[in-house]
């Protein structure tokens, strides 16, 4: 039987940690779109070193209020020389309403460990997805490997690293032959309403059964998990739809890829959600929608979408699409709400996973948000 209280009191009452509180079940952003301002961008150099680790693979970030700092995961892999499983600890100064050069400063770097205290072995973990509670524990989530059979987890920390919990996935997720998540498409993205009382995780595409990748001619399937966080169970699942992805490669034939990378919830039934395309030759295409789920079939428990009847996908409206800011897009993958800014609105901060490619820098992103909520 896998630990879950820890997960179950640390979930609930994390509105003040995350984005502030609305009465439970509210949904006051019904009907209000988010706006979004841009307001600066700040990277820290390809190949940064800190404390003997390369500070790279930014996949997910997360505010911490009361310390006035951000915790950001790394998808280093250790089979493969990239170090052990890891966050970091971000100063990230938006003081002045902006992000400058030099607004980012990596303060300490913590190990993610077993619950006896050692390392992850390698091969067992590929961490995406990254939440603070309010009962400062941090929630990640793994998004397995189907190529090695190794499941998707989604497994809650102690600030200094030491696992304390594990949530029970649908057993459909697992990979095997024809079924559960595929190569690099699993969990990406955690988060946490408001008002405390459901956890978010969000997958990149489809599992196998539910139907193919994302390509130039289509979109891709991706189930939406809410987590009830009084039980520590899945007590709901959404199906996502998204784009295709944004534009040919060159030469044709080459990578490509479009999914679902973060989430961030306005409330129980209503967030924002990040698409990431990417295709060699033409880069990388980054659109954040306000995602509904009023409506949307629930198919907990149904291991193959084939098998619903008149499927309703999650309702996306576009808020903004990243080009228009006339800037060289990164990998961009993790987002979430930072702290007032002086103009009373929240600060939205996106960051980049970089690969630990030569050259490709990790970028963050401000946006002054308006129509978030969390006064």
């Amino acid at each position: 039987m896998r630990p879950r209280a820890s997960l179950v009191a640390a979930v609930s009452g994390l509105a003040l940690a995350v984005a502030g509180v609305l009465p439970a079940g509210a949904v006051s952003d019904r009907a209000r779109m988010p706006e979004l301002s841009f307001a600066g961008e700040s990277t820290l150099a390809a190949g940064m070193t800190f404390e003997g680790t390369v500070v790279g693979g930014l996949s997910s970030i997360t505010y911490d209020e009361a310390r006035d700092v951000y915790y950001a995961i790394s998808d280093a892999r250790p089979e493969i020389g990239q170090g052990a499983h890891r966050f970091y600890t971000l100063d990230i100064d938006v003081s002045d309403g902006s992000l400058d050069p030099g607004d980012v400063t990596v303060l300490d770097v913590t190990t993610f460990l077993q619950s006896d205290g050692t390392p992850f072995p390698g091969g067992s973990l590929d961490p995406e997805g990254l939440t603070l509670t309010a009962q400062d524990t941090l929630v990640m989530t793994s998004e397995g490997f189907a190529t090695t059979g190794v499941p998707p987890r989604v497994l809650e920390f102690t600030l200094d690293g030491r696992l304390v919990a594990e949530v029970d996935l649908p057993a459909y997720v697992d990979p095997a032959p024809g079924v559960g998540v595929q190569q690099n498409l699993g969990i990406e993205s955690a988060a946490v309403t408001r008002n405390g009382r459901f956890l978010f995780t969000g997958f990149e595409n489809a599992l196998a059964q539910d139907g193919p990748a994302a390509t130039t001619a289509n979109g891709s399937l991706a189930r939406i998990q809410r987590i009830d966080a009084r039980t520590g169970d899945v007590e709901r699942e959404y199906v996502y739809e998204t784009d295709p992805v944004a534009e040919a490669p060159v030469p044709a034939g080459s990578f490509t890829v479009n999914g679902l990378v973060e989430l961030l919830p306005l409330n129980s039934q209503f967030m924002i959600t990040m698409e990431r395309s990417f295709s060699v030759g033409a880069g990388n295409t980054v659109r954040l929608y306000r995602a509904a789920l009023p409506g949307a079939t629930d198919v907990l428990g149904t291991a193959d979408l084939d098998d619903v009847s008149k499927l309703r996908t999650a309702g996306k409206t576009l808020v903004i699409d990243l080009d228009v800011l006339g800037l060289t897009l990164d990998n961009l993958e993790g987002m979430t709400l930072g702290p007032r800014l002086p103009n009373g609105d929240r600060a939205l901060i996106i960051v980049s996973d970089n690969n630990f490619t030569p050259g490709q820098v990790s970028q963050f992103l401000l946006f002054s948000a308006s129509k978030v909520g969390g006064r």
